[in-house]
Formats: structure tokens, sequence, C-alpha cells
């Protein structure tokens, strides 16, 4: 998919020493809810207000099918390592995950100078930009991956589809049906019910490309560093995100210490986003039923510990 010159990840990549356990008070992990005096409900709408971020006017995205994880620019062992723990984690949301030599739709790539590196993959702007409506979260927000100094950045482009076929359900620039004579070949055509409450049309993932900046990631052990890229190549999350609220993996470059991988908030929140029939046509309706599915992996949780 791209050309790229072959790069070192430094060992330590790997001998990261273990992250200790974070303490109550720093950040709510969902299993200790109940203990906490917030209500689990506004703590559950702040959680997915806070780590969503679909494309624009469009409802949360996830991967339907199956799913090929490629890596590049990393030792063969590192690399081999984040493609099976984000192929597993994909595995446990119920996705297909291809098997070798399959054509890579999500690439994470490793660099020394990752913005460099960033600026020559989005020069191929047709990878990262389709143009139809819908498809990503817009030019400022492709200006911030761009110029990201964060240690891991993240492009994802998604498209509404029938929800029934799979069939893209917008236009894209250069793409038509038939023999492309007329502008009715240009539209895409859809079995579609109208309703007021509920939509036959969803969002599906595409493709996604991470970036890894080489220095900085090593300052996290592989099993974070891991899960933090299968949270954000699963579920479309906010690079701005504050969850320092919540004992999440997102939060393990700023506060190590938070997370040794994804945490009950994440797999409550993916099972949610994979479990979710999406078929609401309201965005809060839409949330609320990840939300509902969060609530049933506390009580999960809750019938576990008794």
């Amino acid at each position: 998919m791209f050309s790229l010159a072959a790069l070192a990840v430094a060992a330590a990549l790997q001998s990261s020493p273990a992250p200790q356990a974070v303490q109550a008070d720093e950040a709510v992990r969902l299993e200790d809810i109940e203990v906490t005096g917030r209500s689990l409900d506004s703590l559950i709408t702040g959680f997915i207000d806070e780590v969503a971020a679909p494309a624009r006017n469009r409802g949360l995205a996830r991967w339907d099918g199956e799913i090929c994880i490629g890596a590049a620019n990393l030792r063969r062992d590192v690399a081999q390592y984040l493609v099976d723990r984000v192929s597993t984690v994909a595995e446990d949301v119920g996705l297909a995950v291809g098997h070798p030599g399959c054509s890579a739709n999500v690439l994470i790539v490793a660099s020394g100078d990752a913005d460099a590196l960033t600026q020559g993959l989005t020069e191929r702007r047709r990878a990262f930009r389709l143009g139809g409506s819908g498809m990503d979260r817009g030019e400022t927000a492709f200006q911030t991956f761009q110029n990201s100094d964060a240690p891991v950045r993240w492009w994802t482009v998604s498209a509404p589809v029938d929800a029934d076929t799979g069939a893209i359900a917008t236009r894209i620039p250069g793409e038509c049906r038939n023999a492309c004579t007329s502008a009715t070949d240009m539209v895409p055509v859809l079995n579609v019910t109208a309703s007021r409450l509920t939509t036959e049309v969803v969002d599906r993932i595409l493709r996604t490309v991470v970036v890894l900046d080489v220095d900085q990631v090593s300052k996290v052990s592989a099993q974070q560093l891991a899960d933090y890229i299968a949270m954000v190549v699963l579920a479309q999350v906010d690079p701005e995100a504050d969850t320092g609220a919540y004992a999440s993996v997102l939060n393990v470059f700023d506060a190590p210490d938070t997370a040794e991988g994804l945490t009950q908030w994440d797999i409550a929140y993916l099972d949610g986003l994979y479990d979710a029939e999406r078929r609401l046509r309201s965005t809060r309706a839409a949330n609320r039923e990840i939300g509902l599915a969060i609530h049933r992996a506390h009580g999960r949780l809750n019938s576990a510990e008794e």
C-alpha cells in the first residue's frame, strides 16, 4: 500500500517495566463505580461523549466483516506482537481477521520522524480522503492529524452503507455504476424504508492508518501500546478526548500507571459499539444503546464478584 524505508523500534518497547495498579481516587474504574458517589448513568454518558468521534454528521461507525492488520517500519517480532494483539481484540468483538497475506485495511507504521512520515503518507490524499459525504471528520481534523505531536496518531475513513447489503450509500467522486453515461449512474441505489425513528443506513469503517512516534511509544509497555492501538482502530476515538476521570488505556501516555492494557471501561465500550444494532436515527438514542451495553458489562462484573 505504501513504499516506506525500513526503520527499527527500540527494544525498550517490549522491556518497559510493568505498570503499577492505579489508585481508586485517581480514575474511576468501571468495576468500582458503586463507591464513587457519582451516578452510573452520568459516568457512562460522560465516557461515551468524551470518546466518540464519528465522521461529520454521521453516527458511530464500526468494522463489519473482515479486518486485516498490517504493520511497517517495525522490528519483525514487535510488528507481529502488535498485529496479533489487535487481531485478538478484533476477534473478541466478533470480527473476522484476515489471514497472512490479506490486503491490509489497517496499517500501523512507525518512524523516528513521525511528522515527515505523516506528511509523506498524506500526499497520497486519495487513501485518506475519499471525498464522499460523511466519510471522515473533515479538513480541520485532517490538519490536526497531520500536525499532531502525539505518540500515536490515527486517521479513519468510514462510509454510510446499506445495513443489509453493505452497499456504500454516498457518492464517491470518480466512481459510478453501469456504463457511467448518465447522472443516475453516479448516484448510489439503496432499498431504504422511510422512518422518522429508524434508518437502513449505518456507518462502516473502511480503513485506518495509525502512525507511531518511535521515541514516544517506547515509554510504555508493548501490551499498553497494542491495546491503545486496538482501541483507536476498532472505534472512532477522539484524539483530543480527556478521559483522565476514567481508568482507560487511552490515558497511558499521560499516566502509564493507569492501566496495563484495555480496562473494563474500554472493553465495555467496544462491546457496546459492536453489540448495537445502530438503526436508530437519533444520535442520542444510538449512544444510549451503547450505554446500555456498558450497564450490562457493569452488571456482569458485579455478578462475577459476588
